[in-house]
């Protein structure tokens, strides 16, 4: 028996939509992170974009469980002394909501090439409306 790679020529790329309104944000970043991997389709290879596009709304919205709010904290290092600065989850959720999500979802990727052309498949936005409607996205399934 021969194992069938998938191409990246011959990958059919579907759209979803996932409304983050109330999920928590460790289980949605999964979930997210199997669909842009492809791993949810049979024809899954490692060295392949074989995942599909994420239209996420509502991150605005999205749930940390616990004290997450004020106890995690966001880092960001300019290259300078004295260039570390820090905010937790409540600041960057008031300011950038869909950085939060975004973060998440680019830890639980690889860290190589293919990681960085997944990550541009994930389309995040903080209240109901996205201009991807032209796409038909359908509704995120659940069995992902």
């Amino acid at each position: 028996m021969s194992t069938t790679l998938a191409r990246s020529e011959d990958v059919q790329r579907a759209w979803y939509v996932i409304d983050a309104e109330g999920q928590t944000l460790g289980r949605l970043a999964t979930r997210i992170a199997v669909c842009l991997r492809g791993k949810h389709k049979p024809s899954f290879t490692s060295h392949v974009d074989t995942g599909d596009f994420v239209v996420v709304i509502n991150a605005e919205k999205i749930q940390l469980s616990g004290r997450k709010l004020d106890q995690k904290f966001y880092y960001n290092y300019s290259g300078y002394m004295g260039g570390l600065r820090s905010r937790s989850a409540r600041e960057l959720l008031d300011t950038y909501p869909d950085r939060v999500l975004h973060h998440a979802v680019k830890g639980m990727l690889p860290k190589n090439r293919l990681a960085r052309q997944v990550i541009k498949k994930l389309k995040i936005y903080a209240g109901t409306e996205h201009p991807h409607s032209a796409q038909q996205p359908q509704p995120f399934p659940e069995h992902i």
